[in-house]
């Protein structure tokens, strides 16, 4: 059984989640501000979290913060239209995944199976790249299968834009430029190669970025070229 938590100021919401939660079979562990969400993870064995970004005491945004320094379970950001802002710094500081209030409960228990789908079959059970798997986050490549997955969902590229991820991810952190990944590519000499590669690029993070304009995989290295987060 699962042991979800999930943190919320409203208690109308924890409410309402946790009787969908219960119908699926979970196990539901409640929590009103960060500081009862850290605690709880510190004294129970947690599978996932749900967690809200505005909350007194300690908001969402600095409970991840704290959470991702000891902890790679799936969290689940809870945003309000209005946090735009919120949801994506979310995002970059290591949630998995977010869900705007007002939401759809059957969308949110879908996330959460999603989430625990990916965290049993790639995240602390696999969580050394084996072979010819590589990941970062919830950015999979399956080298063998010629796969790429984003939180558990498959991700079609093109045979180029498949290299160039594939490069990139297989040495996290490090920037290639312009030049060195049209060589790496396409095996031969880098002439005029900025709109080729550029353009890749744009398509690859439309296909596995929630918000291509605020990456939280490939980032651009202004002035150097690109590279994959280590997350």
């Amino acid at each position: 059984m699962f042991n979800i938590l999930v943190c919320d100021d409203d208690k109308e919401i924890v409410e309402a989640i946790e009787i969908y939660l219960l119908q699926e079979g979970y196990h539901v562990l409640k929590a009103y501000d960060g500081k009862e969400a850290i605690k709880a993870l510190e004294q129970n064995e947690i599978h996932l979290l749900i967690m809200d970004v505005m909350m007194p005491k300690l908001d969402g945004i600095r409970a991840t913060l704290q959470i991702r320094q000891s902890s790679s379970i799936p969290i689940i950001i809870l945003s309000a239209k209005s946090e735009d802002n919120d949801k994506i710094l979310g995002l970059n500081i290591g949630a998995d995944d977010y869900v705007t209030k007002p939401f759809n409960p059957l969308e949110l228990i879908a996330r959460v199976k999603s989430q625990l789908r990916r965290f049993t079959k790639l995240g602390n059970i696999c969580e050394e790249e084996n072979g010819t798997v590589y990941k970062t986050g919830g950015l999979l490549i399956d080298d063998e299968r010629k796969t790429v997955s984003v939180e558990g969902e498959s991700v079609k590229l093109t045979p180029i834009e498949y290299n160039i991820l594939l490069l990139l991810v297989k040495n996290k952190g490090r920037v290639f430029s312009i030049d060195q990944i049209y060589e790496n590519i396409w095996n031969e000499d880098a002439v005029g190669a900025d709109n080729t590669v550029a353009v890749h690029i744009r398509h690859i993070r439309e296909k596995i970025e929630i918000n291509p304009k605020e990456p939280r995989y490939l980032k651009v290295v202004w002035g150097i070229g690109y590279k994959v987060e280590k997350i």
